[in-house]
């Protein structure tokens, strides 16, 4: 007989009755009925029901061992009696009678349950990770990821993909977030970088006369943690495609992503051919570029209704070149008053000084602000909300564009406090046509808004033709449920292109083959058209789990201080491994001493 188990704690059924077996696992929980010892032993695979009679040598010992301890027990199977069949459990019908037992690893007291989902601070549960992963929700989290994974790496293969793996240690890149520095033994006072994302090998593969490419590929920037962004780390599945428009790019995406919720996801998808919402569009009537579209509550432009409104908090934004927004909330007028001050106490936390409303009751506007608007005005407005009975309508104006972010968050707030946003859906967006450059306020300059190796639309013409800040690029995200998936482009593979645009940012040409050498070169020796995009991996997972954190599906992360808890990372090293590097380590000064 097998040392340690003829049989898994998930295999044993009612045709096993009679067998001798072994099993070895964590002993789950344990109950003791009237001297009878009951254990519930589990591995990887599932939970065995263990019975240990009062009579047998070992049942003391059985009986003081710790939760999440790993025993070994030999036994014979038999059936469980009709009435204690346990029919949520794949091995419910039968039962273990232990005649022997051992204790391979006793445990020590825990610092939180594992049979139990119970809620225990992150420090703790980061700290005792290898715990953490032994319960339920999280396990299966974990297992959910590498299906991901696999399922990943099935479609992309059928679609004819190519996976490659790129380099870890690169150089640092004057674009994006900050890098991960390594320092180098053999060349002082150099470092390599760790990537943030394997953006120009995977153009230098297209370059090198490779179609399809696709990786799940680490990621590593030096910036804070968000809910939905692990710091220091994270995966994409970066898609590279050589010959194509950014609609055979959009097609790929889109049916990798249906199947990997169709079959692994319970929510529904709302369309499998994903709406295209154009950068500008989202802005104006959502106030955001990752919009949640599982519901309405789309903002209005009702600039023109008060242009020349007396309410002079509305026609002073209008005159000032900012915009008046309404968001039209259906059935809202019913909600009491304390609705309308809570709403109005959320949109100052968001910086608002207030938060103006109306309500359609009885057939005519009522709300604070109603005395201060004409008939016209009133009948213009109900018109351009779209406004009933029973509507409630509530409104942002000042600056444009500080007009819709604040409008958009207060439409999310809306959403959520009417129950409009259905968790069982997945409603993905594309959001095309975002502009190449935008105006740095700090710099005082042109600089590009997105990704600079994106190619503009209308190619060179454009570039030395329009105002930079009119010129769109093929650029683009893809969106699920108000979280962004992904960025990603039609790139520029034309070194005139190429140097036009970094001109447009203030970068000359010497900037450009020193910062980029290798596409530089590649460009020179005949580059494909070719585009790609790189949706977030862990980010994919947290929504196929339903989890509000991306911790919650990633095996070992850190917390949100950028530590790893249970390794003790970063921690220091000792001198000689810095003298090795040729490095010195001068501390900030302490607070309060100069």
């Amino acid at each position: 007989m097998h040392p340690y188990r003829t049989h898994t704690c998930g295999a044993l059924r009612k045709s096993d009755v009679g067998q001798k077996v072994r099993l070895s696992g964590w002993v789950h929980r344990k109950r003791d009925h009237g001297g009878v010892l009951f254990i519930d032993l589990r591995d990887f695979y599932g939970l065995t029901q263990v019975v240990i009679q009062p009579d047998r040598p070992f049942a003391e010992e059985a009986a003081h061992v710790r939760s999440e301890s790993v025993v070994t027990i030999d036994g014979e199977v038999v059936a469980r009696s009709a009435d204690t069949v346990n029919a949520g459990l794949a091995t419910g019908e039968i039962e273990v009678v232990a005649d022997g037992f051992a204790v391979d690893s006793m445990a020590d007291a825990l610092p939180f349950p594992v049979n139990q989902e119970l809620d225990y601070p992150e420090e703790t549960r980061l700290t005792y990770r290898f715990l953490d992963l032994r319960r339920e929700r999280l396990r299966k989290n974990i297992l959910l990821r590498s299906q991901t994974a696999q399922l990943t790496r099935e479609y992309m293969t059928e679609r004819g993909f190519t996976e490659f793996h790129t380099p870890i240690l690169t150089s640092s890149s004057p674009e994006g977030a900050r890098d991960y520095l390594v320092p180098s033994r053999l060349y002082p006072g150099k470092f390599y970088a760790l990537p943030q994302a394997p953006q120009q090998f995977k153009q230098l593969l297209m370059a090198s006369g490779f179609d399809k490419y696709f990786q799940i590929a680490p990621c590593f920037r030096d910036e804070d943690s968000r809910a939905d962004r692990s710091p220091g780390e994270f995966y994409q599945i970066d898609i590279e495609m050589a010959y194509i428009t950014q609609d055979d790019l959009f097609a790929e995406v889109e049916g990798l992503l249906v199947r990997l919720f169709k079959e692994l996801s319970e929510r529904k998808i709302v369309a499998e051919v994903f709406p295209r919402i154009p950068y500008l569009d989202a802005m104006e009537k959502f106030g955001t570029d990752k919009p949640d579209i599982r519901f309405g509550l789309e903002m209005i432009d009702v600039s023109g209704v008060f242009a020349n409104s007396e309410f002079k908090v509305f026609s002073g934004a209008v005159s000032g070149g900012g915009a008046v927004k309404v968001i039209n909330a259906p059935g809202a007028a019913a909600q009491s008053r304390k609705f309308f001050d809570d709403a109005e106490a959320y949109a100052k936390t968001e910086g608002a000084k207030g938060l103006a409303w109306v309500a359609l009751r009885d057939g005519e506007l009522k709300g604070p602000i109603v005395k201060f608007m004409s008939d016209a005005e009133k009948e213009a407005l109900v018109q351009a909300a779209h406004a009933k009975e029973g509507d409630a309508l509530f409104f942002g104006a000042g600056p444009r564009d500080a007009t819709n972010a604040l409008m958009g968050k207060i439409r999310v707030y809306l959403g959520q406090q009417l129950d409009l946003i259905d968790e069982s859906l997945a409603a993905f967006c594309w959001i095309v046509d975002f502009p190449m450059f935008e105006w740095n306020e700090d710099d005082k300059k042109v600089d590009f808004s997105h990704n600079p190796f994106s190619m503009p639309q209308g190619g060179l013409e454009a570039l030395e033709s329009k105002d930079p800040l009119d010129i769109l690029a093929f650029q683009y995200d893809v969106v699920c449920n108000g979280i962004e998936l992904s960025s990603g482009a039609i790139r520029n593979h034309r070194p005139d292109i190429m140097l036009k645009a970094f001109e447009i940012a203030g970068y000359d040409q010497s900037t450009v083959e020193n910062k980029f050498p290798a596409l530089w070169h590649a460009f020179h020796h005949g580059a494909p058209p070719h585009g790609g995009i790189a949706p977030g991996f862990d980010r994919i997972v947290m929504l196929l789990a339903g989890e509000k954190n991306i911790r919650e599906i990633i095996a070992f992360p850190l917390n949100q201080k950028a530590q790893d808890l249970l390794m003790g990372a970063p921690n220091s090293v000792d001198e000689r491994q810095l003298k090795e590097l040729h490095l010195r380590i001068e501390h900030p000064p302490e607070a309060g001493k100069s």
